[in-house]
This record gives C-alpha cells, structure tokens and sequence, in this order.
C-alpha cells in the first residue's frame, strides 16, 4: 500500500515522540526466532510465540483503532485481522508499528521490554513500548497518509520554465527568447490598438456575460471559418465545413485529438521532427497513438524534404498527418509551393487525412491569403482535412483563449454530424468557450474599417520580427570570421528562429551570456530587439564555436 501511507505518534513521560513510516513487509526479530510479516495471505507464527496475560483497556481500544485504520485504507482485512491478531492485542499493536513503518529496522523481544532500532533517532526509550506503559500514556493515531502519496512530481515544462528563470535572473543583460509572444522594441507586451478600440465598444454596448452554445459564438465560428479559407470558397457556400470555437490553438488540438480517437481508433498521427512541444501531450493524453516524419535537417538548418515525403508514403494508408500551416514552430521553416503541392499528392494517394495547426496566420508574413496557402491548397484539391486555429499570436489575445477545430468534409450531411459530435466531447472538457475574445474577433473581422486597421498592425509587428531576423543576421556575418553560412536565418519565417545550437550551446547562451532559450536551440524573435540584436550575435558565436 505505497500510496496509502499512515503514521502513529506514541508518546510516554519518558520517551520522545516516535512518528515512524510504513513498509508492508518487514523481518522482525524476536530473540532468536525469527519470523517473516506480509501482510496479506501469510500465517503470523509470532502469535504462538508471544501472549501476554495482562493487557489493559486503553491498549485494546488503540490496537483496535489501529487495526480500524489499516482496514479503512485496504491494508488489511478487518474480520481477519481480528481473528489473527485477537489472543495478543498488545503484543499485536507493537509488531503492527514496527511491520508498518519504513524507518523501523527492527523489534527485539527483551523479556518483557521491547525495544525499537530507528534509523534516525537510533535507540529509543524501551519504556515507551512496555506492557506496564500503556496505562499511562496518551496515544494518538493520526492519518498523515494521503491518496495522493502515490502521485510523483511532474517535471517543469521546458518552455514556461524558461520565463521563470528569466524573472530570477538579475542581470542588466539578460534576455527571454523562449516564449513565443511579442514584444515590441522597447520589449514590452503589447496590445493591439484595434483590440482596445473593439473592448472599448463592447463596454459601451453594454453585452452581458451569459453562457455561450457549446459550439462557441456562431458570428465568431463564421468569422473565423471565412479568415481561414476564404468568404466565397465553395466549402463555406455548401455547408461542408464544421466549425466549433476552442480554448486557443492547445483546446482545439485537443477536441480534434479526442474526435480522432474515438471515431479513428486504428489510426495514428504522423508529427514533425522536431514540432511543437506540447504537441505529443496532447496526443498522448488524448491516447492517440503517433510516430514522426522527418522535417528538419540539420546539416543545412533547412527542410529535410526528402525525408518527409519518405515518411509520409512510408505510413500505413488513412494515417492524421499533422502539418503546420505556416511559420513552423519551432523551426521557422516552411515548404515552398511547389513543395507544399508534392506533399499534397502524397497525402492524396495514401488516403491521409491531413490535420493542419494554424498558429500564426497574418503574423507570419504579414497577410492573412499568404498564410492560409497551404489549407486553400488541400481544400482546393477536395481533400477532407481537420484545422486547429488559434488567436494568441495574430491578434494578442494570448490570455483569452480563442481558437477554433474546423472539419471540412466532402458533405453538409457529414459536417452536420461532424460538428455535432466535437460539441459532445466539447461538453465534458469545458462546457462552453470563453466570450469576450470571441467577440473582439468577431468585431474585428466582421468591421471593414477594423478588420483593415488589423491587417495593417499585423503587418506592422510581422515587419518588426523580419527587422530584427535582417539585423541579426547582418552581426552575425560581420561578426563571424570563420566563413560560416548563416543565410538559413533569413529563409526561415515567423516569430521563431532554429538557431543549429546543441543543448550544450544552448546552456552557454543562458549560463553565459544570460540569453534565455529552449535547449533544442529555438530562439524567439519576437522577444528580439535591433539594439540587442549585436549582443545576442555575439552569444551565437561564442556558444557555437567555442562549446562542443
């Protein structure tokens, strides 16, 4: 019973409190017999051995309470414990604790004084155990054990623990690149000015806070559906898009896993090598199974094309092939058109569903088409495919939680019973999505004159993460004397950059430099400044060429 743990506090004028800890199995020791305790299925030779003639009530009532204990977490069974342990109470109260509890060593029967061998305190007072003492002393039995003794300490996660030792860091220097949010150049957060103007009018409206459908709020779902594919695609015209809002990128992702193990036990997902850390969470917690296809390489910092394609045919037909639809995170690399239209047809002649995380659209390039290419290209081609959608990076509403999981099917008739069934799992998960951010994306997108003031802020902080991406590339080529080939910064895109470096490197930039990254060498730039773009070169170099 590891998970069920109790402790006994035993205390008498002259002894110290004992608290000792539990171990289902113990030898125990009595002078020269010695007696194998397991509590469950095996005889207690000791009972014959051992009886005392006098006990006293108070010992009675504390081995019975004890005995009570042990029954009540499934340590033993009552009836029978009753029956073994009945003829010797006292003698059955000592052997109980020392058979409990993992600090005792040992019991040895002196005469009629017992004494116990502890691991920390050694030798304790034999007066505390003996026959005559009970009669005097006040016992207490406390549950220190709880149900969750058995749960371990779960391990940092590997990106917000980044920001933690970012806070605690004193340096002037310092510089937080592992979380992937904007900052400006200042290095502040920052929240759109069409997200204040829309929150502004919102508050004036006076809009309540009543419960959304499950679904989420059907002027959002719309909105967002139109954003992703296009207002007139012919999928939105049919009715072949099921569309239900989501707790951001992470919930959406979430929903879809579920619907995927449900309605697709015999499937597995294919996810990028490297991808996205959470990633592999949420399918695992979702009981997905999934294996990787190769995507980068690290020879060039580039895109192992190849290897993908390989790996994608290599897949048993009707696999999830889960596909970032752009800024690849946490690579910055992207396929070209061309390639995106080869990783199509494969998809398509292996009967592949393809499963697309849309994060950063608008944010990568500036445009929101540009962005949606790689979606509009299998949709076009009528492919049935899934869609996680977020809101955290294009429009700033990292805490609010917007996203979308959008299914396109070759009918209304299946998107009807699509979306009918994400709402089922969507209602035990969370009941309903958050309001308020759905509402400033509906407002945003719905409003001509907000919906272009949004285009031009997108471009605005997408321009400043390509500034900085130029920037740092130019210090570090003006920098490096070594002739090394840096070009592959400028070809990734989005707010991440895979900077080649090895966890030992990685270590060097935080250790050293007080550069604060993930250890598979992704930085952000979007935490990235001009005027810090010189220092960080330098750290790049020097963990680069001088730590193996």
């Amino acid at each position: 019973m590891a998970s069920n743990v109790a402790s006994v506090a035993i205390s008498a004028p002259s002894a110290s409190l004992v608290s000792l800890r539990g171990n289902p199995k113990q030898r125990i020791g009595f002078g020269k017999k010695h007696a194998d305790l397991v509590f469950k299925g095996k005889r207690r030779d000791w009972r014959r051995y051992y009886r005392w003639k006098r006990m006293d009530s108070s010992v009675i009532f504390f081995t019975m309470q004890f005995l009570d204990l042990l029954s009540d977490i499934s340590f033993v069974d009552k009836a029978k414990a009753y029956n073994q342990y009945g003829d010797d109470m006292e003698m059955a109260c000592v052997v109980l604790c020392a058979c409990l509890y993992l600090s005792v060593i040992q019991c040895k029967r002196r005469g009629k004084r017992t004494t116990f061998y502890n691991k920390d305190v050694r030798k304790v007072d034999p007066s505390s155990v003996n026959e005559r003492v009970f009669t005097r002393v006040s016992m207490a039995v406390t549950v220190n054990s709880s149900h969750f003794e058995g749960v371990t300490m779960a391990p940092p996660d590997p990106i917000l623990g980044v920001s933690e030792a970012f806070k605690a860091d004193t340096s002037d220097l310092k510089l937080n690149l592992g979380v992937g949010a904007y900052r400006t150049e200042e290095l502040q957060p920052y929240v759109l000015n069409v997200v204040k103007k829309v929150e502004k009018l919102m508050l004036e409206r006076g809009e309540n806070k009543e419960y959304l459908p499950i679904e989420g709020l059907a002027a959002f779902n719309k909105a967002t559906a139109d954003l992703l594919l296009g207002a007139d695609n012919p999928v939105i015209k049919e009715g072949r898009v099921a569309t239900v809002q989501g707790l951001s990128g992470t919930g959406s992702l979430r929903v879809a896993a579920a619907f995927i193990q449900r309605y697709f036990p015999d499937s597995k997902v294919l996810i990028s090598s490297p991808t996205w850390g959470n990633h592999r969470n949420i399918f695992n917690d979702a009981s997905v199974p999934w294996s990787e296809y190769r995507y980068y390489d690290p020879r060039t910092v580039g895109l192992d094309f190849d290897g993908m394609v390989t790996d994608i045919k290599a897949a048993p037909d009707g696999s999830f092939v889960l596909l970032h639809g752009c800024a690849h995170n946490p690579t910055g690399i992207d396929p070209t058109p061309e390639q995106w239209e080869k990783i199509a047809d494969v998809i398509q002649e292996k009967n592949h569903i393809p499963f697309f995380d849309v994060a950063y659209q608008g944010f990568a390039s500036g445009s929101l088409d540009e962005d949606a290419f790689s979606v509009r290209l299998f949709v076009k081609r009528g492919m049935e495919l899934f869609v996680a959608q977020s809101y955290s990076k294009n429009l700033g509403l990292y805490a609010e939680r917007i996203g979308a999981t959008n299914v396109v099917c070759s009918s209304s008739e299946a998107a009807v019973r699509a979306k009918s069934q994400l709402k089922r799992l969507a209602r035990p998960m969370y009941s309903n999505p958050p309001v308020h951010g759905a509402r400033i994306v509906a407002n945003v997108v719905g409003d001509p004159n907000l919906f272009s003031e949004w285009k031009e802020e997108m471009e605005i902080m997408a321009g400043r993460i390509k500034n900085v991406r130029q920037r740092l590339y130019e210090n570090l080529i003006q920098k490096d004397k070594t002739g090394k080939d840096w070009s592959f910064i400028l070809k990734q895109i989005g707010m991440f950059s895979y900077t080649g470096l090895n966890k030992a490197q990685s270590d060097n930039m935080t250790n050293k430099w007080h550069v604060y990254m993930t250890k598979d060498g992704r930085i952000s730039l979007a935490g990235l400044s001009v005027a810090k773009c010189e220092y960080l070169a330098d750290a790049i170099i020097d963990s680069f060429h001088n730590v193996s």
